[in-house]
């Protein structure tokens, strides 16, 4: 069996676990060590993986790296990363990285060679659609695509070898220095299917069991989760039923989806998913589900269904965030075990026993999964293995609901989510499930029980770091409101904003200007792009400055 069968996984996104600066101010500051501090709380939850979301040297949130082979300043120095990871080995924790491979940031080192050489530069083969006949919106001397029209991620391109290598080798380093287990794959949806190939092959020569699951949300999972590529994906649409079903009320939903991936038909029967109730990118389950009694329900099926089970930090105590329209600050926001708002520690202590089932039950493993019964407010499904069989039942009503199943099994049903209280079974098993809640019935001769008392884990000391020399930092700018008249551009050419408008798609504001010299032409910019701080040769400055 391969360890991904029996992992509980707890994804962080680092910046915001740590509440780390927005803007990268460059100053090394050993902020990811607080993880230390959570090892006894995974151990608690059962978490044995860790999905770090971007780690490496970006100038904002993480996906606009600047470097592959460097961790990021705000969270620490590859050192002290190295150590993180050995103490999570050490602890019977695995670590998966988030493989940005689709774009890199601005300041990464051959997009800023292009910047500065233009068509003489090596690198101009390295990305997606440059052209010298055109300004990008930033205002550069060439044009490039950008990911999902973000132009501070540039995508590249992955059928230039060069390319392709440079990530390899950072992968390989990854694997060597750090002792990684798996990657995320972001933005897999988009890229190129050979290039999982080779990353594959190249993994799993180094590391045999390495796990790779790739960010999708729509189509064929099987495009690239199969043999030759990648393992699995991100399973957004049992995501979107996981909290829908019980918003409407209607388990219909919840059960059509997972029998279509993993029933006798399936689609997906053949995969291991990775699945998940909230993630960085959208609305914590605890903000979009309206009965936050059911929040138990919700994390029963996760634990319980074909795949592996991944709690999204901070959520296991009901954290609460919204995706806004032009922000997910509010999903990313400091985790601090001492500073809780609001915590739901009943449901912290539901998902602790989840993770304990998880590891105790082999049905839980490898287990095929069949509905048994299917009403809009209650259902029942088992998980069968060659070793085990178990029910899991689940009521959303109100009201005791009566559910009634033929097992076809002589022997005691075992209630082990519920201090393990036993029910005779005669072949036909009926019991009343309370109101918002689940049981978890195991199949055996009366003996079978699983332990739910729980022993502290000691705290883990974090190491000493030498005291790092900061130079003094030079007055912040910040973003300044624009108004009409003239402005100067970084590269020197002075325009004047005549007025502003808003885009009628997005109702994104943005400043309509021309140009003072030259041509006189009229252009158009967003007004967030308008007044952007960036950095030149080490020197932060204004994209436009004020002249009059």
């Amino acid at each position: 069996m391969h360890w991904i069968h029996d992992a509980v996984m707890y994804n962080i996104y680092p910046l915001g676990f740590c509440g780390a600066p927005k803007e990268n101010d460059f100053q090394l500051t050993y902020r990811l060590d607080k993880i230390y501090d959570f090892i006894p709380h995974f151990k608690k939850m059962g978490v044995n993986t860790i999905v770090f979301n971007p780690v490496f040297e970006s100038t904002r949130h993480g996906y606009d790296t600047i470097d592959y082979r460097k961790i990021d300043s705000r969270l620490g120095d590859n050192e002290s990363f190295k150590k993180i990871c050995d103490t999570l080995h050490q602890n019977g924790i695995r670590v998966i990285l988030d493989g940005v491979f689709n774009h890199v940031g601005r300041d990464f080192f051959a997009f800023k060679d292009i910047q500065e050489h233009g068509m003489g530069s090596p690198y101009t083969s390295w990305f997606q659609n440059i052209r010298f006949d055109q300004q990008s919106p930033y205002g550069d001397h060439f044009s490039y695509e950008g990911w999902a029209g973000f132009y501070d991620l540039v995508k590249l391109n992955l059928q230039n070898n060069d390319v392709v290598e440079h990530l390899l080798d950072a992968v390989r380093y990854w694997i060597n220095e750090f002792g990684i287990d798996g990657l995320r794959l972001d933005a897999a949806n988009v890229m190129d299917v050979n290039f999982f190939k080779r990353l594959k092959w190249t993994c799993r020569e180094l590391k045999p069991d390495f796990w790779m699951y790739g960010e999708i949300v729509g189509g064929d999972y099987n495009r690239i989760a199969n043999n030759e590529m990648l393992d699995s994906v991100t399973n957004y649409e049992i995501y979107k039923g996981l909290y829908s079903c019980h918003n409407d009320r209607n388990y219909f939903e919840f059960a059509h989806s997972i029998d279509r991936q993993c029933g006798d038909w399936g689609m997906y029967k053949n995969l291991y998913m990775y699945n998940f109730a909230d993630n960085h990118d959208v609305t914590r389950l605890a903000s979009i589900i309206r009965d936050k009694a059911l929040l138990k329900n919700v994390y029963t099926m996760l634990y319980t269904m074909p795949g592996v089970p991944s709690v999204y930090y901070g959520s296991e105590f009901g954290m609460e965030g919204r995706k806004q329209q032009h922000s997910d600050d509010d999903l990313r926001r400091e985790l601090n075990l001492n500073a809780l708002e609001n915590p739901d520690y009943s449901l912290f202590e539901h998902i602790c026993k989840l993770g304990r089932l998880k590891h105790a039950l082999d049905a839980l493993h490898t287990g095929k999964y069949k509905n048994e019964l299917i009403q809009l407010e209650y259902m029942c499904f088992s998980m069968k293995s060659d070793s085990q069989k178990l029910y899991v039942m689940l009521n959303q009503s109100g009201e005791y609901r009566k559910i009634g199943i033929n097992t076809g099994f002589n022997g005691v049903l075992t209630d082990v989510l519920n201090d393990n209280q036993q029910y005779g079974c005669n072949g036909w098993f009926e019991i009343d499930i309370p109101p918002m809640s689940s049981m978890i019935l195991v199949e055996n001769d009366g003996s079978f029980r699983v332990d739910m008392s729980f022993e502290e884990a000691s705290p883990v000391p974090r190491p000493e770091h030498e005291p790092v020399e900061q130079t003094k930092a030079e007055p912040e700018l910040v973003p300044e409101e624009i108004v009409k008249g003239k402005y100067r551009h970084f590269k020197g050419n002075e325009y004047e904003v005549i007025d502003f408008a808003k885009d009628s798609e997005t109702t994104e504001t943005m400043v309509i200007y021309r140009a003072l010299y030259g041509d006189h032409g009229l252009w158009v910019r967003p007004y967030k792009m308008f007044q952007e701080i960036i950095e030149r040769d080490g020197k932060k400055m204004r994209r436009f400055e004020k002249i009059d």
